[in-house]
Order: structure tokens, then C-alpha cells, then sequence
């Protein structure tokens, strides 16, 4: 028997109490504020974010503080500080400290931060608000057995915090290795008046030689029938920085009625940040659109037996570096695009590109592939430590007598 069953047996050996979440804490809006209204200082401002969204010179939350951000993307986020901090776009969550420990609650609340998550309402900006998360049922074992609770949560956040730390660095180190790797695969030198690359010769092709390229753009937002029911995919920034760069889908999707003239641009085309966020790339697998801020490469027919699409994206890391030394300012950052359309390629014989493809793909899969390797032990990690504190939130219902 352990401690915890101990103490459950000499507490409450009939089982826990549970009571709603709104009858054993009080719930405190944030006050609100914007970046323009804020004096620098130390203090952080706890908005919308999993992390401080800049930072006051005055605090209105001090001691232990539970905090669930109100609004936006990660709306219903819950963090805990010990520091002096400022609430805005967000509320406080505080217990009644004869029944509940704070850290306890923090620890509840994380345990089911996905129900929390799942409260969100409205459409163009979510919410959650205090009065649905109140409605969850929090167990109330006596003090020393929630105590006891936190300190095992605490070892094990710590514990857990250190391996992951560790697994992060050896990833780190795994990626830069395979940077080094990969950039040397695809590097083209000249030797005795011919240009190589890994030994076997490649020809230059500027991109305009090869691809078919256009701009991408964003229908009328003011249109609806250019987004209701939408179903062709029209990719953004955000789905590379959610979901990679070998992408099928997109988050939004538009109409038919949205596309203009040339049509959709083929599956197997090359979108390249060329404004704004400069210098990220993906391969899309299907018919699509992208925003103005990519340009987009199609393959010209000539060149389908030619040019591996794969070894293709690859190469794409190379011309990020390109595309980020290469800008033009005026007024909006964007890519010299005349220098750019005629930049050269190296294009090798097809099958050095398959073998080039061959050798990335396994390093990409070890750095990247949450289903194997130094990712997937990461995501591991956090599972165990999900289960336990499951386990140890997990009590038995007080018996009614």
C-alpha cells in the first residue's frame, strides 16, 4: 500500500467528496489592457497566450495564481505563478484554501485541460469563460492527501522537465546534424571546369526555366460566397507552421466562385514565402490556392522526367537562405523577384536525386516523425506523466449515508 492509499484509508475511507468547481472557488476577471497602455517592467501580462504577452510595471494578481487565458487560439490555457502577475485578457481561478490547495486545483485543471479547452465558444475569435469551467466537478480529499499529491505532481514535473530538457538538446544536435547533411548532399562545386555535386555532374536551370510561377491571393473576406462550404484548399503561413511542409490539406478552404482565371495550381507545386514571413517553403500534394504571400512553382511539363518534385523541396532550404539575403524594402519586405526568377538550380541525374531523396527522407523521419524516434520518446514522456497524474486525480465518490 502507498502513501496515498494510506492516507485515503485513514481520511476517507469511504470515498471523496466532490462539489462544483464554482462552489469552492471564486472566479476573478482579468482587468483589461493593451500593449499601447502598458509601462515596461518586469511584471508579465497573462492574455490570450500559453505565454506572457509582454510586460507591466504593475502587478494585479500576487502569492499563487491560477490563470486561464480568455481568448484566441489557446483561450482556456491554464498556467500557475508564484511571481507577481497581471491578468488581462483572462481570469483567475482562486480557492478556498480550507478546503483546496492551490497548486491541487492547477494540477486538476491541467488534468482536464482538454474539457477546458472544449468550452470555447464563438466564431472568429473563441472564448472560454469563467462560468463554464465552474461547472466541473473538482475531488476534495483532506488536505495532507492533497498535499502529498502536489509533491509527487512536483517531483514528477521536474523529473520530467530535466528528461525532456536533456531529449530536447539531443534533437537539437540531431537537427543541426542533418542540416549539415543535408546541405552537403546538395551542394554543387566546380571541379576541373565541370560543376558536381556528390561526384556525379548536374546541369543549372534557372527557376523560371523550369517552373511555371505565380503569385498567390486572398478572395474578398467580405464575399461569402467565396468562403461558405468552401472545399478547395487555400493555404496560409499558419498551415506550414501547424502542420510541415509536405501539406494535402489546408486549414481554410474557399469556393469555386473565388477563383480567378489561371484556375487552381496544380498538386505537386512548390509555394515559397516570398513577402512578410520570408523564406519558408512547403510541397503541396493536391489542387490548390495560397495566399498573396507565397509564390508558387509548377513544374513545366518538359522538365516531369527531369526533376524529382521531392529533391525539389529539399533544395527549397537552400533557396530559403537565398530568398532571406535577398530582399528588397520598400515599404513592405519582400523578395527581389526579377533576381529570383533567375536564380539557378542544380538538377542531377534523376536517379541522384531519388538516391539524394532517399538518404534526407530517413533523417527527416528521425528529427521529425513524432512516430519514431527522439520525438516520439519526447511526446512519450508527456504521456507517462499525463497517465500519473491522471491516476492520482482519480478517487472514488464519497458514499451518500
Amino acid at each position: 500500500m502507498n502513501k496515498i492509499e494510506q492516507l485515503l484509508q485513514q481520511y476517507c475511507p469511504d470515498g471523496v467528496e466532490f462539489k462544483e468547481l464554482r462552489e469552492v472557488c471564486k472566479f476573478q476577471r482579468g482587468t483589461s489592457i493593451t500593449f499601447k497602455d502598458v509601462t515596461e517592467g518586469e511584471i508579465p501580462v497573462i492574455a490570450g497566450g500559453q505565454k506572457p504577452s509582454y510586460y507591466h510595471n504593475t502587478p494585479n494578481r500576487t502569492g499563487e495564481t491560477i490563470a486561464v487565458s480568455g481568448s484566441g487560439a489557446f483561450a482556456g490555457f491554464v498556467s500557475y505563478w508564484t511571481i507577481p502577475v497581471f491578468l488581462s485578457d483572462s481570469f483567475s481561478i482562486n480557492p478556498e484554501k480550507k478546503l483546496l490547495l492551490p497548486k491541487y486545483v492547477f494540477y486538476f485543471l491541467k488534468n482536464i485541460q482538454d474539457k477546458i479547452h472544449d468550452t470555447k465558444k464563438g466564431g472568429g475569435v473563441p472564448h472560454v469563460h469563467g462560468s463554464s469551467i465552474a461547472k466541473f466537478q473538482i475531488p476534495i480529499p483532506p488536505l495532507p492527501i492533497q498535499q502529498e499529491i502536489v509533491t509527487i505532481l512536483d517531483n514528477f514535473t521536474q523529473l520530467e522537465a530535466e528528461l525532456e530538457a536533456e531529449l530536447e538538446a539531443e534533437l537539437e544536435a540531431r537537427r543541426k546534424q542533418y542540416e549539415y547533411y543535408r546541405n552537403r548532399l546538395l551542394n554543387a562545386t566546380e571541379v576541373n571546369g565541370k560543376w558536381l555535386m556528390n561526384g556525379v555532374e548536374v546541369e543549372w536551370k534557372t527557376l523560371d526555366e523550369v517552373f511555371e510561377i505565380r503569385n498567390g491571393y486572398t478572395p474578398s473576406k467580405s464575399k461569402a460566397e467565396f468562403w461558405t462550404n468552401g472545399t478547395i484548399p487555400w493555404f496560409r503561413m499558419e498551415d506550414i507552421r501547424q502542420n510541415g511542409r509536405i501539406l494535402s490539406d489546408s486549414i481554410q478552404h474557399i469556393t469555386p466562385e473565388a477563383i480567378k482565371g489561371n484556375g487552381l495550381i496544380p498538386a505537386n507545386s512548390i509555394i515559397v514565402s516570398t513577402s512578410a514571413t520570408i523564406g519558408e517553403h512547403a510541397l503541396i500534394t493536391v489542387d490548390f490556392l495560397a495566399n498573396q504571400r507565397f509564390t508558387c512553382l509548377t513544374r513545366k511539363q518538359k522538365y516531369t522526367n527531369d526533376l524529382n518534385m521531392r529533391y525539389f523541396q529539399y533544395y527549397m532550404f537552400v533557396i530559403d537562405e537565398w530568398c532571406k539575403n535577398n530582399i528588397n524594402i520598400s515599404g513592405f519586405a519582400g523578395v527581389d523577384m526579377p533576381k529570383f526568377k533567375s536564380l539557378k538550380i542544380p538538377i542531377p541525374p534523376i536517379e541522384e536525386q531519388e538516391r539524394i531523396v532517399e538518404v534526407l527522407d530517413k533523417f527527416d523521419a528521425l528529427v521529425n516523425d513524432i512516430s519514431i524516434g527522439l520525438p516520439a520518446e519526447i511526446e512519450a514522456r508527456r504521456k507517462q506523466y499525463e497517465y500519473y497524474r491522471g491516476k492520482l486525480l482519480s478517487f472514488d465518490v464519497k458514499a451518500n449515508k
